[in-house]
């Protein structure tokens, strides 16, 4: 019972702070939700389909929490427990660090900043990264091959909308900026090494 609990909570807490800010955005004018809408071929097919995933592996974690499906030992629940809790600090830190700039999807349209501070001097990409470790934990805290196949499926969504969409549009929007800023941190996770 004590780890269904604490899903929950991670839970709750990590799309309450998603549809916070959604919500917060949407009371200043702003249209957070951009995934899909004015896109064509790939892109928009890339942008739907991990929009459908990111449904879909909430309902599969929230089925495996109620059935407390796991074989995995105590030692490794925690470590789920842990990372989850970790995915869950750098969603928000990734959300405050972005304020206005956040958006879910790229807008063409939409005036935004190049944000490279905080969290981003350690990671191009940290509410990909917080949402990858939150998948990771709870599915290692409730481990089912179900969960896993749908939250790896949404993993690959998300890697997909970021090389072929976000990095695409950025690089176009913020050309010589963005293109320093991907010599100096690492795509998911870390700082690049400086030659001297």
């Amino acid at each position: 019972m004590g780890f269904q609990i604490i899903a929950v909570c991670l839970l709750l807490t990590f799309y309450g702070c998603y549809f916070a800010k959604m919500i917060g955005q949407k009371r200043r004018g702003i249209q957070t939700d951009q995934i899909g809408k004015g896109k064509v071929g790939f892109v928009k097919a890339v942008e739907v389909t991990m929009k459908v995933a990111t449904f879909l592996v909430p309902l599969a974690e929230l089925a495996s929490i109620f059935w407390n499906t796991t074989c995995m030992p105590t030692w490794i629940r925690i470590l789920g427990a842990v990372i989850g809790s970790l995915g869950v600090i750098t969603f928000i830190c990734a959300v405050l660090t972005m304020r206005d700039s956040w958006r879910a999807g790229v807008s063409p349209t939409d005036r935004t900043e190049l944000v490279t501070a905080g969290i981003f001097q350690i990671s191009r990409n940290p509410a990909f990264l917080g949402f990858d470790l939150v998948y990771i934990g709870l599915g290692l805290m409730f481990f089912n091959w179900g969960l896993w196949a749908v939250s790896a499926f949404a993993a690959l969504m998300f890697h997909l909308q970021i090389v072929n969409v976000e990095e695409v549009f950025l690089q176009e929007t913020f050309g010589e900026d963005y293109l320093a800023y991907c010599a100096d941190v690492r795509r998911y996770l870390g700082r690049r090494r400086k030659c001297s």
